[in-house]
């Protein structure tokens, strides 16, 4: 079985058994509300969460064994908390890489050579042709200035 919240080959091909159909209804009706307020509450945002339960109804309605699984509603919300958890994930990045553009440019490089790439200050310091000093310097401003955005209100 995939792993638990991964995307395997989602295919309109598959034919969900007519239990199982039954199943994901029932599935729907009586916690449908309460998987919208979760991934509500995970993600600030009604649309996102309805766009994401969405997702995770077409998950368990196209698993190939539903049988196998022992709990579908649980099953079901760790499908749509591992889509919002990787949601927040991409929406991060994005945050992350308009406050870098945000940045001088030395600073953003040595940033992204050290804290991204996993260079050494030394390396870095050699690279941009500073001292490694410097390099400390640009470095920490830059996540001064990341964690300065992330805090900022409105921020997930």
């Amino acid at each position: 079985m995939d792993k638990l919240g991964e995307s395997p080959e989602v295919s309109l091909d598959t034919v969900a058994t007519p239990a199982h159909a039954a199943q994901v209804s029932e599935l729907f009706r009586e916690h449908n509300r309460a998987l919208i307020a979760y991934l509500q509450c995970r993600l600030n945002s009604l649309s996102d969460a309805q766009e994401l339960a969405q997702e995770a109804y077409m998950r368990i309605f196209t698993l190939e064994q539903p049988e196998q699984v022992g709990s579908l509603r649980a099953y079901l919300f760790r499908i749509a908390a591992n889509l919002a958890v990787d949601r927040l994930r991409i929406e991060q990045m994005r945050d992350l890489r308009k406050a870098l553009r945000e940045l001088p440019a030395k600073t953003s490089r040595a940033f992204v050579m050290h804290m991204i790439e996993g260079r050494d200050f030394s390396v870095v310091a050699q690279a941009m042709k500073i001292s490694e000093r410097m390099v400390r310097y640009h470095v920490s401003n830059a996540l001064a200035h990341c964690r300065a955005r992330v805090d900022e209100p409105g921020m997930p």
